[in-house]
């Protein structure tokens, strides 16, 4: 049976590479407690909300205007058991756009149901890939660090 990573698809009227670009823009959409670099491959960056989550990714793929993915290479989640449970999952970002319109799949891999993490982490998803990354395509202003 294949497992079924969190995912979430949105859509914005936005041409590619500005979408792309505000993707790896990490600070604006998913906490400004980032310190790093989200721009190319291999950069490395560690994002920390709080005492809650922390937890360290280095660029693994680079396509630019197509695909990003992140690799978690620390993690930190003092809200579950297991707090090193998102260490070595991947974050995924694949892009496909038609005119001035871009739809952004994304999928973190590794965290499945079957994870403690799940729920809470997938609805920390919802809030920044279909929230705050959606308002910071769309408005011009995410809402990062919950």
């Amino acid at each position: 049976m294949k497992k079924q990573h969190y995912t979430a698809t949105i859509t914005v009227d936005k041409p590619v590479h500005d979408t792309f670009k505000a993707i790896n823009n990490v600070s604006k959409w998913w906490t400004d407690d980032l310190t790093g670099r989200s721009q190319k491959l291999n950069d490395e960056f560690t994002v920390q909300f709080g005492d809650i989550h922390k937890t360290s990714q280095k660029i693994i793929e680079f396509v630019p205007d197509r695909k990003v993915v992140w690799l978690v290479t620390e993690s930190r989640l003092n809200f579950i058991e297991d707090k090193e449970e998102w260490k070595n999952t991947k974050i995924s970002f694949e892009l496909s756009g038609q005119d001035d319109k871009t739809e952004i799949h994304f999928t973190h891999i590794g965290l499945v149901p079957e994870v403690e993490c799940f729920k809470s982490c997938s609805k920390g998803w919802d809030y920044y890939i279909k929230g705050s990354l959606f308002k910071f395509l769309t408005e011009g202003k995410g809402t990062p660090g919950l």
